[in-house]
């Protein structure tokens, strides 16, 4: 019925009536939250293009991890820097590499945290592209050996979840098969199913020091002009026995994720990454944008767009503001 009679901002008139009407809700168990780990002993360093974000060395994870277990966040994904890069990234699938050690770091101590390891080498090459070169060529067979020794190594070690982000055509195939093989068939997949080659990731290259030395990743990564693309990718990654799929970045691929979640009954997660959060700390610190009323705005829209789970560097942050 139309106005007088039909009067939309009843039910806006005050907070407690929004909140009682409210369609889209973020809870602590919506977020992981993304932790870079180095090697050593005491470092802290923080992130020049990310205010707040650190490399910690494996002693500072553990100190953090109290935080992040008290906030109710129940998961984090583990990026890993190496001591040493070469050709074929060998400490990414190195039982003592980074990652491995960090693993069973958190398992020790809070074995009831889901730990979500990144599987992908562009952290560990150096020539920083996420498989083996040849001349200029990312080859794509040869990576998923490599790629599902990886997976394998950080199973064993005691990770709840595998992601891989290297947007390798049939990885999820590969992992899932060594995984089971090799008794691991619980071990979740959670794969960047519709990973973008996007410039938001500027900010995350120096938080992994794995920026390419030539080149770009446009060949694997996908093109963001395209959207039903995506589509294929996550239908795929399905078939070849990913648990969780996910889209990467969030902000400008909402749409993405949108279609995703109307196509697809699997649990969805949505990258809230570097680019992002740069962008509104950098504003924020200007006095241009209420940082709080925006980032909680930003993950709103990735929930009512159908994410399930946001992997975002302000987890701690939000679950705070919704604590209080």
């Amino acid at each position: 019925m139309a106005f007088p009679t039909t009067r939309m901002r009843r039910l806006r008139a005050s907070e407690p009536i929004r909140r009682m009407v409210r369609e889209t809700s973020l809870s602590p168990d919506d977020f992981i939250y993304p932790l870079f780990v180095t090697h050593g002993q005491g470092i802290r360093s923080e992130i020049g293009s990310m205010p707040g974000v650190f490399q910690l060395s494996i002693d500072e994870m553990v100190k953090e991890l109290a935080e992040v277990t008290s906030l109710g966040i129940p998961g984090i994904l583990l990026f890993g820097l190496p001591a040493t890069k070469d050709a074929i990234g060998s400490e990414a699938y190195d039982d003592e590499g980074i990652i491995q050690k960090a693993v069973r770091a958190v398992k020790d101590r809070y074995p009831d945290l889901v730990v979500v390891t990144d599987v992908c080498l562009c952290e560990y090459t150096d020539h920083g592209h996420c498989g083996i070169v040849q001349g200029s060529r990312v080859l794509n067979d040869p990576t998923l050996e490599l790629l599902a020794k990886t997976a394998l190594s950080h199973a064993v070690a005691g990770a709840d979840v595998v992601a891989p982000s290297d947007m390798m055509d049939g990885r999820v195939a590969a992992i899932r098969k060594v995984l089971d093989d090799e008794g691991y068939e619980s071990t979740i997949i959670m794969a960047y199913s519709a990973k973008y080659s996007s410039a938001f990731y500027g900010p995350f290259r120096e938080a992994a020091e794995s920026a390419p030395k030539f080149g770009d990743r446009q060949g694997y990564q996908m093109d963001p002009a395209n959207a039903r693309e995506a589509l294929r990718e996550v239908a795929l990654d399905i078939e070849e026995g990913a648990d969780i799929v996910m889209v990467k970045p969030a902000l400008a691929y909402l749409d993405v994720i949108r279609a995703v979640r109307e196509r697809f009954d699997l649990p969805l997660a949505a990258y809230n990454v570097s680019g992002e959060y740069a962008m509104i700390k950098a504003a924020a610190a200007r006095g241009w944008l209420d940082e709080r009323r925006v980032v909680m705005e930003s993950l709103t829209a990735m929930r009512r767009a159908g994410a399930d789970l946001i992997l975002t560097y302000f987890a701690k942050d939000v679950a705070r503001w919704l604590g209080g």
